[in-house]
């Protein structure tokens, strides 16, 4: 039978909850375990999907389109394994569950309430992730214990333990430890209260892992064992780190994955750990010396967690080279006042990634054709694709006023557009392509080198497309589509051919990035960033250059 790890957070909001889950996902699945993941979020929302990522940050898509939380890119990226829809759970989409259960008459004309009715549900969601292939499943609760938008959650998974058995479930409480200045100490009287909190709703933590900027002593740990009724060994101790990459390390030497076996019955002796690889992953990441300056040219530079895949992506990147990545956050709106300065011709390399809605899209294009013409490496990601393919209509083509049509209904060149289907109907609804779609990659192209491969597959969230129609006019102009979906019938890749690297995607390739396997484009532009840093003469990319793609 699988067993049960339940993450929740006391004290404060963004003390790390999906982190320490993910880091713990990590330390089990390296003791050879099958682990799973999940989140149970608090907000009414149905999904991400129609969220402010300036608000919420970034919705991370799975291979089988659930648009979710992003803190699934963090249980992705740490346990190297593809989610789906199914791992991220809403207060919103609860609610509408039993509210069509109850309409359909599933409750056979009972009253229906919160205990049994939702919680049930909620105990239903977690449950479907169980099974023979899998040993743990670790579920994160977003929000904070004492909040009263997760008072469901934590009443499901009070009764969850009574359902399976005590000995296949482990609660994690996150909690915080703060330094105060003043008395020179650190206090555990937010923890204790955190504590509390939870017993009072039924729930008695077996480990409670204590986050601070310093140490905490043996002393603090102890009182903290008496006051919160676990054993020491249970106390631990989570300070920051440099790199959220050495969390695991971190929680490992303070025993956490030990300590939740034992809960769990799992012998940790008859699964040993074998940490060799992501040493070797985090002492890269220690030592690298070097620099790349990255511009990521974005709406919502206000909030980096709106972008915060490709962050990483490009994180992973320069581990495999051995640089560290410096970012500059460019708000789009602003590019134009830019150009003149030497901001822009101070970096290595460009992102401009997706979003939705018109505002900053001309300095998107700008920072584009800015980086086409001075030979800066750089990548469209969705909506960055899009604008490239305007830039290059507008300036190679000689297309003018060239535009997509969401953002221009008028504009004379709607080089992107909504796409009609096989039998010439346009659909202007709310659907769109959402989840992993092949591509097939042309012949000899720059793409097909970086993949080492002749089809892919990737990851879309977006509803326009580049419009068929303009392919001829464009390529003729210089711009290659490098990669089309199966049928021929979408553009999927761009490149320029004869420039280092200028390359966009309509995919979001940086969510199947993974620190020890960074994914080929990003691999591949801090590749021709550190060329360029380093004032080597570009190239193009060679297919003996890159390994290619697991």
């Amino acid at each position: 039978m699988s067993k049960f790890v339940f993450v929740t957070g006391g004290v404060s909001s963004s003390l790390g909850k999906g982190l320490t889950a993910s880091s713990l996902g990590r330390l089990l699945k390296c003791r050879g375990l099958k682990v799973t993941m999940c989140k149970l979020d608090p907000y009414i929302n149905v999904d991400p999907g129609t969220m402010n990522p300036g608000e919420h940050g970034e919705v991370f898509v799975t291979e089988d389109g659930g648009e979710t939380d992003l803190d699934l890119g963090h249980y992705e990226r740490f346990i190297d394994e593809s989610l789906n829809r199914n791992s991220n759970t809403t207060t919103g989409s609860i609610y509408s569950t039993v509210i069509s259960k109850e309409r359909r008459g599933d409750y056979l004309g009972k009253t229906v309430q919160v205990i049994p009715h939702v919680t049930d549900e909620i105990k239903g969601r977690v449950m479907r992730l169980a099974g023979e292939e899998v040993d743990v499943v670790i579920v994160e609760i977003g929000g904070t214990v004492g909040d009263i938008e997760i008072v469901p959650y934590v009443e499901a998974i009070r009764q969850f333990r009574r359902d399976v058995g005590r000995q296949n479930v482990c609660y994690v409480h996150l909690t915080l430890v703060p330094y105060l200045a003043p008395s020179g100490e650190q206090k555990t009287k937010p923890t204790q209260h955190s504590v509390t909190e939870l017993r009072s709703r039924g729930i008695q933590p077996d480990v409670i892992v204590c986050r601070s900027d310093k140490d905490i002593s043996d002393a603090l740990k102890r009182k903290i064992s008496l006051l919160c009724d676990v054993p020491i060994d249970a106390v631990i101790s989570a300070i920051d780190a440099e790199s959220i990459y050495e969390i695991p390390l971190v929680l490992h030497e303070e025993g956490l994955d030990a300590v939740v076996c034992g809960i769990l019955g799992l012998d940790p002796d008859a699964h040993p750990i074998a940490l060799g690889d992501w040493e070797r992953l985090v002492h890269r990441v220690r030592t690298a010396e070097r620099t790349v300056r990255i511009g990521v040219v974005g709406k919502y530079v206000n909030l980096p967690d709106a972008y915060l895949s490709v962050v990483e992506a490009l994180r992973h990147a320069g581990f495999h080279h051995g640089v560290q990545v410096q970012l500059e956050w460019i708000d789009a709106e602003m590019v134009p006042d830019l150009v003149p300065s030497e901001r822009l011709s101070e970096l290595d390399g460009i992102v401009i990634p997706g979003g939705f809605g018109e505002r900053g899209i001309e300095g998107m294009v700008t920072g584009a054709r800015y980086a086409r013409e001075h030979a800066i490496p750089c990548l469209g990601l969705c909506l960055g694709l899009q604008v490239m393919v305007v830039e290059a209509a507008r300036h190679l083509a000689h297309l003018e006023g060239a535009n997509s049509r969401e953002f221009d209904s008028r504009t004379p060149h709607p080089v992107i557009d909504l796409m009609p289907d096989q039998a010439g109907v346009v659909d202007k609804g709310g659907t769109m392509r959402l989840g992993a779609y092949p591509a097939m990659l042309a012949p000899g192209s720059q793409v097909e080198a970086i993949y080492g491969a002749s089809a892919v597959t990737e990851r879309h969230r977006h509803r326009y497309e580049v419009n068929s129609r303009y392919r001829a006019r464009l390529e003729a102009a210089g711009l290659r589509c490098s990669g089309t979906s199966p049928d021929d019938r979408l553009v999927e890749f761009i490149e320029l051919p004869g420039h280092p690297y200028w390359i966009g995607t309509q995919a979001h390739p940086e969510f199947k990035s993974r620190p020890d396997r960074p994914h080929p484009l990003f691999r591949a532009l801090v590749g021709a960033a550190l060329e360029r840093a380093e004032g080597r003469e570009p190239r193009l990319i060679d297919i003996g250059d890159l390994d290619s793609v697991a």
